[in-house]
């Protein structure tokens, strides 16, 4: 089962970098939503 879950690490490596790349921007925005009406 480790071997199994490494081989999927391994094979998807690049679709992970750009998913942990679209969670960041997202709680980038969701943190920017959430201050905006304390600086208005």
């Amino acid at each position: 089962m480790i071997a199994d879950v490494k081989e999927i690490l391994m094979n998807s490596r690049s679709t992970l970098l750009q998913d942990a790349a679209g969670i960041a921007a997202i709680g980038v925005m969701m943190t920017v939503v959430l201050y905006l009406p304390q600086l208005m």
